[in-house]
């Protein structure tokens, strides 16, 4: 009998589309021009390339010129704080992120802070994962030059407020970027209301290819390039175009536009039906992350008395896959820093789960989870030592 197949870590990344894979194929046989070319086919791939241009822009309330394709989130996050830092330096070498970003933000920040002298700030987090705003404000220099901080995090899905910190940093003069690549498509995003200055995102989290994201970058805003080579996107960002993966991130953005409240409306009601299927029968059971200001369809727990790598193991054994937390970390052994930043200690960090929906979840692939999680939870928490102190009335530091 074949194993059923459950996937719930859509964070991670999500599957194409039937309709963006038919939009790129013609890309990769029949319009296989280099667009930056002047010829005949070069010109008939320039056009489409042009409209996916628009298509993400109207997902964001962006204008077309403001968009620019990278090779995905990582590499948008690199260069909207690089190139902010170094293109503001005469202003002043203090940058303000969180403690709970993506590693490509904190990363970059770490080697601007080691290799050329910068100062960041990291921002601690409420037990929810907000950013609290009057930290915020006290943490404001006169030599702030950049704010980095996520629109949602990728973890445990709780959504700053966004709006509060993008019209902060307006009134102080302050560039405004945020890592929205969890955001982009599961919650709607004027980059003009909400005063946001640069705003990373990632096809591949929004049912597009993987390898081409984007840049959103306001008119008037500077940068220093991250790529240098040719002329390609308007002299900012070398290299040929990845046409097909453009192609697809344009249709991904189009549905996504198309779709935003029924896509809101039905993954809410399954992360609910989720998340209280969980509560209601497995015990000492945390909630990661807000339970009000969080992406539709990102639930994220912390099982007391268990290890989340056994967890995972046991899950895929009856063919459910989930996280222990972002799928480029999942390699470690230590702790989330996520969940460490919300003060939570190593041993209940280490019991983490999160399990991220799509489009094609299913009330029944929920119901499945809920039937199968609660008697590994049980089996796992019988081989822990510490279970064993808990129920003998021992202290135990959990």
């Amino acid at each position: 009998m074949e194993q059923k197949r459950v996937y719930l870590d859509n964070a991670a990344t999500t599957p194409v589309k039937k309709e963006v894979l038919d939009a790129m194929i013609p890309y990769f046989t029949n319009n296989y021009g280099n667009p930056s070319s002047i010829h005949f086919f070069g010109r008939e791939v320039r056009k489409p390339v042009d409209e996916a241009r628009e298509k993400v822009a109207k997902l964001l309330g962006a204008a077309s010129n403001e968009i620019y394709f990278t090779a995905g989130g990582s590499e948008s996050d690199n260069w909207a704080i690089k190139g902010a830092a170094f293109k503001l330096m005469n202003k002043g070498k203090h940058i303000i992120t969180t403690k709970i970003e993506h590693h490509a933000v904190l990363h970059t920040c770490e080697y601007l802070e080691k290799e050329h002298g910068f100062q960041i700030t990291y921002l601690d987090v409420n037990k929810d994962g907000l950013v609290d705003l009057d930290n915020f404000k006290n943490n404001l220099r006169e030599d702030t030059s950049l704010v980095s901080i996520m629109f949602a995090n990728n973890e445990i899905g709780t959504i700053q407020p966004i709006r509060e910190i993008g019209q902060i940093c307006k009134d102080k003069g302050i560039v405004f970027h945020t890592d929205a690549v969890q955001a982009v498509g599961n919650i709607k995003i004027d980059v003009k209301e909400l005063n946001i200055d640069m705003l990373s995102l990632s096809a591949h989290k929004i049912y597009g290819p993987k390898g081409i994201g984007a840049l959103y970058i306001k008119n008037g805003v500077k940068l220093d390039n991250l790529i240098h080579g040719g002329a390609q996107e308007r002299k900012k960002r070398a290299g040929t175009e990845n046409v097909p993966g453009i192609i697809g991130l344009g249709k991904a953005c189009e549905i996504a536009n198309d779709n935003l409240e029924s896509h809101i409306s039905k993954l809410t009601n399954l992360r609910e039906r989720l998340m209280n299927g969980i509560l209601n029968e497995i015990p000492h059971t945390i909630v990661t992350g807000s339970r009000e200001s969080r992406l539709p369809g990102t639930a994220s727990f912390c099982f007391k008395f268990i290890e989340g790598e056994a967890l995972l193991l046991s899950l895929d054994l009856v063919g459910i896959a989930g996280s222990s937390g972002s799928a480029c970390t999942s390699g470690s052994l230590d702790p989330s820093h996520v969940l460490m930043a919300l003060g939570l200690t190593h041993e209940i960090a280490h019991g983490s789960l999160r399990l991220s929906l799509s489009d094609f979840t299913t009330e029944e692939e929920i119901d499945y989870v809920i039937e199968k999680l609660p008697p590994i939870i049980d089996r796992l928490r019988k081989m822990s030592p510490l279970y064993e102190d808990f129920l003998k009335g021992e202290s135990v530091n959990v």
